[in-house]
């Protein structure tokens, strides 16, 4: 096996299960709408996974826009469906769902000839064509606030199955007729995920520099949480069911909680000394946030830089990327020469006469 093979496999296998395990994560989310749905749900990521890499196999980097296009699809028809067809019957929503996703392929199938180049697309169009690109999704959202407008939540359930097939319907038509705007927003969105991808490896040691950092803040906090409490006659630390004594776990949890500033739940402070001691806990997030990470970037850079430098100096080359001839030790050469000619310049016409 070649290492283009290798290659295209490895992409292969990465978008098929990006894909997969995405509508596995989705379907599963959605198992609340009926065990039906989420059935389809998958049906629908296998079905359009296989259809799309059988009429377009060299355009196999659009798996990814595929798998975050139908992620927001089923999430945003959960939503949908239960704000404004919530007594919809059973019966009625697979069939919605699959309405679109029909219409699309349908059309994709129909023009897959004018459709290849976009989908085999190597390079994200630029900004001037997202306007036209995604001028679909404003008719899209035209359908779905009229559904929020009318007051289709009041009528009986069969009504309002017979509401959402049409409105579905209105969606599927919308998308047969953009389909290749469609193709083309999904593919560019997949071109942007690989790009990220791609450069996500130059800020790995950044990360897990920045993630030791904010460890060893919250466990020196932690630590002091359970020194100051355990030292202290009372308890420092309240929970739902009065004070309470803090064990090394909780003040990991209250530790993170602080840092992170998202709020107090379970476990909140008592003591003005506690109080005083988890705002020092924030500002030093805070200065992490802030000083911590362009410290990080910086000395990454410099290091980069020192590298490269020590390797022109191993190395050096000229600015013309050629060598310079090797020197003649008994004066023979280009050298050689030039010497000979400047101490002794009349021999050299002589010799040319």
């Amino acid at each position: 096996m070649t290492r283009a093979t290798r290659k295209r496999l490895w992409r292969w296998l990465r978008s098929v299960g990006f894909t997969l395990g995405l509508s596995l994560l989705v379907a599963w989310g959605v198992g609340d709408q009926g065990q039906l749905l989420p059935v389809f749900v998958i049906g629908v990521a296998a079905f359009g996974l296989g259809l799309l890499y059988y009429l377009f196999p060299r355009g196999l980097h659009f798996a990814f826009g595929t798998a975050v296009g139908l992620a927001l699809y089923a999430s945003l028809f959960v939503v949908l469906g239960h704000a404004q067809f919530p007594d919809a019957p059973d019966w009625s929503r697979p069939p919605a769902f699959l309405l679109p996703v029909i219409a699309f392929l349908g059309a994709v199938w129909w023009r897959r000839v004018e459709l290849a180049e976009v989908a085999e697309r190597q390079e994200a169009a630029d900004l001037d064509h997202l306007g036209h690109t995604a001028r679909w999704l404003v008719f899209v959202s035209l359908v779905g606030l009229v559904c929020f407008i009318l007051p289709v939540n009041r009528l009986a359930p069969g009504a309002q199955g017979a509401a959402l097939l049409v409105a579905m319907g209105g969606i599927a038509g919308i998308v047969a007729r953009a389909a290749r705007e469609v193709m083309r927003l999904l593919v560019d969105v997949a071109l942007i995920i690989d790009e990220i991808a791609g450069r996500t490896r130059h800020v790995a040691v950044p990360a897990v520099a920045f993630l030791l950092m904010y460890a060893l803040l919250v466990i020196v906090f932690a630590s002091a949480y359970r020194i100051a409490d355990s030292l202290s006659v009372h308890a420092l630390f309240h929970d739902r069911d009065g004070p309470t004594r803090l064990s090394y776990s909780d003040a990991l949890h209250f530790s993170v909680a602080t840092l992170s500033t998202v709020g107090y739940g379970d476990i909140q402070p008592q003591d003005d000394g506690v109080r005083v001691l988890a705002s020092l806990e924030v500002v030093a997030g805070q200065l992490l946030l802030l000083f911590g990470v362009a410290e990080i970037l910086r000395s990454r850079r410099a290091r980069v830089g020192t590298r490269r430098e020590e390797d022109e100096d191993l190395d050096p080359a000229p600015p013309d990327g050629h060598s310079p001839p090797p020197a003649a030790p008994d004066g023979h050469g280009a050298a050689g020469a030039r010497s000979r000619f400047r101490r002794n310049p009349a021999s050299s016409n002589t010799s040319n006469e």
